[in-house]
This record gives C-alpha cells, structure tokens and sequence, in this order.
C-alpha cells in the first residue's frame, strides 16, 4: 500500500516575523508514517514545520502554509491507497500579509482573517483511494467528530480530546476513538503515540483490503 500521511502545524504570516499557528508537535502524524514503513508500505509524509526527525524510508514533503499543504496533498494523490489527514491545518489565515515586520502601537488594531483552502472537501467524491481524517476537539468531540465524518466525505475520522494536556497535541501520548463511514466506532485507549500509530495502520490495513472486495471500488 502506497501512505500519503501529513503531519505537524501549518503557519500563516502575519509579517516576516509573525505568524499564526497551532499547538501541533507533528508526533502522530510521524508515529503514523513511522508504523507504516515499518510493515513495508510506501509512505509520503507531508510535513508542516517540525523538531522530529522524519522516518526513514519515507519520501518528505515539508510544507509551511496551508495553500502549500492543498497543493502538496492533490500533487501526491496520483497512485495513493491512503491519505491520512493528521496535520494541524489553519483553519484562517490573515488576509493581507506585511512586507514589514508590524510595529508595537499603543492603540489596538484588528487583523482580518479569511478561510484557509478546505483540503478534505476538495477531495472527488469518487476515488480509488481511502480518506482517514482527525479531528482534534475540545468539547462535543462525538458530535463534531460524526459531523465531520458525514461532511467532508471521509472514510473514518480519528478523534481525540485536546482539552488537556496529558494527551493529544505536543504530548507524547494519546487517545482517541475512530469513527467509520458505516456507522461503527472503536476506542483506542490512552498509550504512547507510536502505539496509537501502530493500531491505526492496522486497521487502516484491515480497512483497504475490505474496500478491495467492494464492487464500487
């Protein structure tokens, strides 16, 4: 089986110094790429910026903003089993990007954001490849989780709770419940991510080869 995995922030520039960002480390998305190529499968890892040593064996693609990420991911697509969507994608990125670095003002001043590219709804409806996106929530996560599910057209979702800061983004640990496009869910308890990473390849295996048997395949 041939891994698109995508790991780690993305970082929209405010001026040459400034940016916004998120909280991801990058360390699931790697565990991912890492448990893949350990049971010999082909694996690309997209990357936002990161302090991990990337897997050996994997084809790097780093990337910084989230226009970067939609074209690395529809480049990579061609010959793809899987794509696993782990990256921590900016939901909203400044309108207008400074030539300068923005100086400090006494008075407040408002930044405008607009929608970043939305890279899973620009996925066909129809394609010979599986989708498995995370959701990362810090309330509802069932609720937001389905919704995401159903709305972007995924296979399954892998949900976890970054409420905290035990599990989830820059911990070495995780928990999360993965939602399946047919209605079933499955819990994978809290464990180090490389673990977490080691399940979910499983499954994703498991998963491909039940699509195989599927006429609309």
């Amino acid at each position: 089986m041939r891994f698109v995995v995508t790991a780690g922030p993305t970082r929209e520039a405010l001026d040459p110094v400034r940016f916004i960002s998120n909280r991801s480390s990058g360390k699931m998305g790697y565990a991912i790429a890492e448990a893949a190529i350990r049971q010999k499968h082909q694996v690309t890892l997209i990357s936002g910026p990161s302090a991990l040593r990337p897997p050996r064996g994997a084809e790097i693609i780093s990337i910084t903003t989230a226009d970067e990420l939609y074209r690395a991911v529809h480049r990579s697509l061609r010959g793809c089993d899987v794509l696993v969507m782990c990256a921590a994608v900016s939901d909203y990125k400044p309108a207008s990007v400074s030539p300068r670095k923005l100086k400090k003002r006494k008075a407040a001043f408002t930044v405008r954001l607009i929608p970043t590219r939305d890279i899973l709804a620009s996925l066909p409806k129809r394609r010979r490849y599986l989708v498995i996106g995370f959701a990362a929530e810090t309330h509802d996560l069932k609720i937001h989780a389905k919704k995401k599910l159903r709305g972007k057209n995924c296979d399954a979702i892998v949900a976890n709770d970054v409420s905290g800061s035990e599990t989830g983004m820059e911990s070495d640990e995780n928990e999360v419940t993965i939602f399946f496009r047919e209605g079933e869910n499955k819990m994978i308890s809290r464990a180090p991510k490389k673990i977490i990473g080691r399940e979910l390849v499983k499954i994703i295996a498991k998963m491909w080869e039940k699509s195989l048997t599927k006429k609309s395949w």
